[in-house]
């Protein structure tokens, strides 16, 4: 009866666990072994040459252009985790709190990330850069004069790359708006009136009782938000159309333009393989981080509740 019944509880997962190995445990091990050969992608893979660390040294020693587009991917992971996260978290304490019609900010808050990632590229790219004369952003300064602010964004080496972050941060900053808004949920609200009795004041509060228990939930939004923006390139690729690649140039990208232009099929497999690696750092950092924050409020999770 045992055995049975450990069959059926397989069983259950066994599905799930059938499309996991076909389309991601398989193809990881099929692109570690491209990693070790220089194949062009259309040959016969028995005909490729193997060239072992190869690519990986190229990479670490003679590849300036990837390690710009890890510079890029870094540069708007930074505007996400600030500005992106800084917007969602007050906004998900203004919608937390007894205010009208905080049902539709919710709604209109998370608009943004459900819509098509090259969808919103094309359109922000309409708003933002001279597309058949029209720049609605720079019509709008030149109306509210303040001409001086009229600038060719996504045309100039120095603001196209902070442009594009700040799109990419309109268009995520709903997901961690969805969680925080659930984390604050959480937080027992005895814990504020026994503050509020003691005479704390809202800046107190928010600091002695929101942001400690809140932590665990910081942390996940920042892992999720860097996770995210190093693997983004669809929102670029619609905004920018391949113009400027150097200054914009994220990972996903590099590793795309090496297999099309180049036919570098196993030099692309070692990108690929390479910021996986550094993305798996980077959760072990963070999560290292998360679970000292969590001992940090573990004594505000024990404190019973009257």
């Amino acid at each position: 009866m045992k055995i049975r019944s450990a069959l059926e509880n397989y069983g259950f997962i066994l599905p799930a666990l059938s499309i996991f190995a076909v389309f991601y445990i398989i193809p990881f091990f099929f692109v570690l072994r491209l990693s070790f050969f220089d194949w062009d992608g259309i040959g016969r893979l028995s005909s490729a040459t193997f060239v072992g660390l190869g690519n990986f040294k190229e990479i670490l020693l003679q590849d300036p252009n990837w390690w710009q587009a890890m510079r890029n991917a870094g540069w708007i992971t930074f505007i996400a985790l600030t500005f992106q996260n800084i917007l969602a978290f007050m906004l998900a304490v203004a919608c937390d709190r007894e205010i009208r019609m905080k049902n539709f900010y919710r709604l209109i808050f998370f608009i943004p990330p459900i819509l098509s990632e090259i969808v919103v590229g094309m359109v922000w790219r309409f708003i933002i850069n001279d597309v058949d004369g029209a720049n609605i952003i720079n019509r709008f300064l030149a109306q509210a004069g303040l001409a001086q602010f009229i600038h060719n964004w996504l045309a100039d080496p120095k603001t196209a790359l902070t442009t594009v972050a700040i799109v990419h941060s309109w268009k995520g900053f709903g997901w961690g708006f969805l969680i925080f808004l659930a984390g604050l949920q959480t937080i027992p609200r005895e814990f504020y009136e026994a503050a509020r009795v003691d005479g704390a004041n809202a800046w107190q509060t928010f600091r002695k009782i929101t942001v400690p228990l809140l932590m665990p939930v910081i942390i996940l939004v920042a892992i999720l938000t860097i996770l995210g923006t190093m693997q983004a390139f669809v929102l670029i690729l619609g905004l920018v159309g391949g113009e400027l690649a150097g200054h914009t140039s994220v990972p996903v990208l590099r590793i795309l333009d090496v297999m099309r232009d180049s036919s570098r099929f196993g030099y692309s497999c070692a990108l690929g393989i390479n910021l996986g690696v550094i993305l798996v750092i980077i959760s072990f950092i963070q999560y290292a981080f998360s679970n000292r924050a969590r001992a940090l409020t573990q004594d505000y999770e024990h404190i019973p509740s009257e």
